[in-house]
């Protein structure tokens, strides 16, 4: 029998806390109406607790779906690069889905972060798989002066959230013993006109491998 997925199981919660919601709602207005206040009171403040927990549920996980889901290797863009000028390089992003990026980079290096959830016991029998979100693309420069002095170029691949889980879970992860882990996993490799790389996501982290000859070369070549 297939598990479900964590995201049939926070609208089976959310149907859970909107019906118990509605019930003590129910239960409320038939007490007001025999008068009994203060049992008519309890019943709407359970209400009123189901229905603000439906709503962190669904709220929580709305930004889950913002990260996707890793059972194993997967890749996850393909980046290209065209020099501009000397140490800036224009760079295309092509995902999966055929969504096209375009950026400029200042330096010799690319960088690409993402953050990775994992979760284990518990969170796993219900269909809670490690889970990754790409965060932000940059460059670097070799030289450590340079990259002292230089302006630095960076940009954030996925908007900030209002409702973020990775913040919820760094800030209570002692009393969420089913988060395994939060961490941060980043790669960088050359820029050289006309290289191409593939990069992937593993349960490990970010992998990055150069998918023609100019890439290969600039990487024979690095120092």
């Amino acid at each position: 029998m297939p598990l479900p997925s964590s995201s049939t199981l926070v609208a089976a919660l959310v149907a859970v806390f909107g019906v118990g919601g509605l019930l003590f709602l129910v239960t409320a207005v038939r007490r007001l109406r025999r008068h009994r206040h203060a049992a008519c009171a309890w019943h709407g403040l359970c209400s009123l607790v189901c229905w603000l927990a439906a709503a962190a549920v669904a709220l929580v996980g709305l930004n889950l779906l913002t990260y996707d889901r890793l059972t194993h290797e997967q890749p996850v863009m393909n980046v290209s690069f065209a020099q501009a000028a000397p140490q800036l390089y224009n760079v295309t992003l092509l995902e999966p889905s055929g969504r096209v990026r375009g950026y400029t980079l200042a330096g010799d290096e690319w960088q690409i972060d993402a953050r990775v959830l994992k979760w284990h016991g518990f969170a796993n029998l219900l269909g809670f798989d490690t889970a990754f979100r790409l965060e932000r693309l940059s460059g670097r420069f070799s030289d450590v002066d340079r990259e002292r002095s230089a302006p630095h170029t960076v940009f954030a691949l996925h908007a900030p959230e209002r409702i973020d889980v990775w913040t919820l879970l760094r800030t209570w992860h002692d009393y969420i013993p089913w988060a395994d882990a939060l961490y941060g996993s980043a790669i960088y490799l050359p820029m050289a006109d006309g290289a191409a790389y593939e990069v992937s996501v593993s349960p490990t982290g970010l992998l990055a491998r150069p998918v023609n000859a100019v890439a290969r070369g600039a990487i024979e070549g690095w120092h």
